[in-house]
């Protein structure tokens, strides 16, 4: 679940180019977060296309994509908390911490009487603010190398532990014995992970190994949701494929509506709406009047502050806005 590798699936190219929005991807196996900007550039038909937070190549799920001036709400997105559901092999540890990597320890697991009870202690230790090791064969550079990249070339990677939060984290359904590929007895459980963002679930199946005293590694890994947006209402590349080739443009989420379902919404009067527009600065108050939505998204603090979106009377968004020297000022303006 780790690595550059990837593959290209062949899409069409889009003959209209995509308006401005969010268009929210249920990412298949064997393709890289990068491959599925690629291919969205093609169908989009351009090449202002980004996304917000990595999956790694085998894992599947929600990947959030900017397209047009959506790419610069992405640094407001990227710190979303995010929803998995992953399969863990108790019993076995590999190089990279999941099934991709070579088999370094298989020591082995029985379902035995206690191992459930055993199971969801270890889980509730897990669980809360925690300070967590990322995998070594993570995308985090080291003087300008990623992680992974170094390790594949033999080094020794340690990384510092960085603070994360774990808000739930718990087994679902019943544990399944299997034989491993080299004959060991080992056993299987799906979790489910409510995480802040930076998380990295390949690290949660290793920290849980070693809690159990047995070793283990991910097996699977399903992300589904990012803030408020669930795999329920992400489209395939194959959906959006078959959108392009009848001639019709991505279904992408308008700014607006991604702005309201993210962020706390300000009402603003005419002559708000006008000097934001301007680029100018309001009273600090103006915040105060801010409304927040169900899900609101937190940004980490080393990517961006805390954002507000402004609406001016029709309804149109204008801007985002955050707290800067005592005044209400917008940091994206984002309507002529």
């Amino acid at each position: 679940m780790n690595g550059p590798a990837g593959r290209r699936i062949d899409v069409p190219r889009g003959s209209i180019t995509c308006p401005d929005g969010l268009l929210v991807v249920d990412k298949p196996a064997g393709v890289t977060s990068h491959d599925v900007v690629a291919m969205t550039r093609r169908m989009a038909a351009t090449r202002k296309v980004g996304h917000a937070g990595t999956l790694d190549p085998a894992a599947t799920g929600v990947l959030l994509l900017g397209i047009g001036r959506a790419t610069r709400f992405l640094t407001y997105l990227v710190g979303a908390d995010k929803t998995y559901w992953a399969t863990v092999r108790l019993g076995q540890t590999t190089i990279t911490e999941d099934a991709d990597g070579e088999v370094t320890a298989s020591s082995g697991c029985v379902a035995a009487p206690g191992l459930s009870a055993r199971l969801d202690a270890a889980l509730s230790e897990l669980n809360g603010p925690i300070m967590q090791v990322p995998s070594a064969v993570s995308a985090i550079k080291i003087d300008g190398v990623r992680s992974y990249a170094r390790v594949r070339g033999g080094e020794d990677v340690d990384l510092p532990a960085r603070p994360v939060t774990i808000h739930a984290l718990a087994r679902v359904g019943e544990l399944r014995p299997v034989t491993a590929a080299d004959g060991t007895a080992v056993v299987d459980v799906d979790l489910e992970v409510h995480c802040s963002s930076g998380t990295y679930v390949r690290a949660l199946a290793r920290d849980l190994g070693r809690g159990l005293g047995c070793g283990a590694h991910l097996t699977a890994l399903r992300r589904t949701g990012a803030g408020p947006f669930t795999v329920d209402q992400a489209a395939t590349i194959a959906s959006l494929s078959a959108v392009v080739a009848a001639g019709q443009v991505l279904p992408v989420l308008p700014l607006a509506v991604v702005a309201r379902r993210c962020f706390p919404a300000v009402a603003l009067d005419d002559a708000e709406a006008r000097a934001l527009r301007q680029g100018q600065p309001l009273p600090a108050a103006v915040l105060d009047r801010a409304q927040d939505p169900k899900h609101p998204v937190v940004p980490k603090a080393a990517a961006a502050p805390s954002v507000a979106a402004g609406f001016d009377p029709a309804g149109r968004l204008v801007a985002l806005l955050a707290h800067k020297g005592g005044r209400t000022r917008p940091v994206l303006v984002l309507s002529e």
